[in-house]
């Protein structure tokens, strides 16, 4: 058996899905963006119950009420993994019996599109049964420990949304509310609002964009929103663009965000400036 390796131009002949994440306030039109999809290639997994901002909708929609239902979507949408043991989710064992409940999953293949509405609710129902756990509880005393939930919590998190991220043929998008707070300064800082730390750290390194959805004022002072895409935005908004092909400020139109991602120059990365601040320029010109 030789070594299998992938050439060149088998990788970029691959089909190759985007997985991302759109923040934004409550009420700012995250689940309006479902308008900007084709419905018939686009599957709703409604986690909030929230579809009246798009009552008429045409697209399909999947309503999953506990995280066991949403750990069998994931196996279902994403294929087993054989690298888990029998025992584990989203190993061989998991997909089996969830393909013998659903069916043949060739019935996904007409979606390119599966978007999750939303993470918040996610981590929410993920915490609730992480609290019904053994490891939710002390044991010396069995009492709950909040800190164990906590930590099956975030590992819960982990697993799905990377099981969801290795979904290589489609498009995955989850939405969540982006939390404003104020620092210990006094500034502002953003933040995405998921139960427990480690799944906001760990967020941003498994899928490939992280967009804030925002209203920003135009020069005369008018408001509009917009997707802010990229992370070094003056705003101090979450943002993050792996393809290098978004500008900082983009319409809020996913088909079109996903259109220029796979197509069109990566932008340059910029010029980062290893000058100690410090410094003056007289120095610089005498050391050099």
């Amino acid at each position: 058996m030789s070594l299998p390796i992938i050439t060149a131009d088998q990788r970029l002949a691959e089909p190759r899905g985007i997985k991302g994440c759109i923040f934004g306030k409550s009420g700012i039109g995250k689940t309006s963006l479902l308008w900007s999809l084709d419905p018939a290639s686009t599957l709703f997994i409604d986690l909030e119950a929230g579809d009246l901002a798009i009552e008429g909708w045409p697209g399909d929609t999947l309503r999953p009420r506990t995280w066991g239902e949403c750990r069998d979507l994931a196996v279902y949408i994403g294929g087993p993994n054989p690298a888990l043991r029998s025992d584990q989710p989203y190993s061989e064992a998991h997909f089996s019996g969830v393909a013998e409940q659903y069916g043949d999953r060739a019935a996904l293949d007409r979606y390119e599109t599966i978007f999750v509405d939303s993470i918040t609710v996610a981590g929410r129902l993920c915490f609730q049964w992480c609290r019904g756990q053994p490891e939710a509880f002390s044991d010396k005393t069995g009492k709950p420990d909040i800190r164990g939930a906590y930590g099956l919590h975030g590992r819960e998190m982990i697993g799905w949304l990377t099981h969801l991220q290795h979904t290589r043929a489609k498009n995955v998008w989850f939405v969540g509310i982006l939390d404003e707070k104020l620092d210990d300064f006094n500034r502002r800082v953003f933040t995405p609002q998921i139960d427990g730390s480690k799944t906001g750290l760990e967020l941003p390194g498994i899928v490939d964009e992280v967009v804030s959805m925002v209203e920003l004022k135009a020069d005369d002072g008018s408001p509009y929103r917009a997707f802010v895409c990229q992370t070094l935005n003056p705003h101090g908004f979450p943002a993050k663009d792996r393809s290098g092909r978004l500008d900082m400020v983009e319409e809020p139109h996913l088909s079109r965000l996903m259109a220029k991602i796979r197509s069109g120059p990566r932008h340059a990365l910029p010029t980062i400036s290893t000058a100690d601040p410090h410094q003056s320029p007289n120095d610089l010109s005498q050391g050099a």
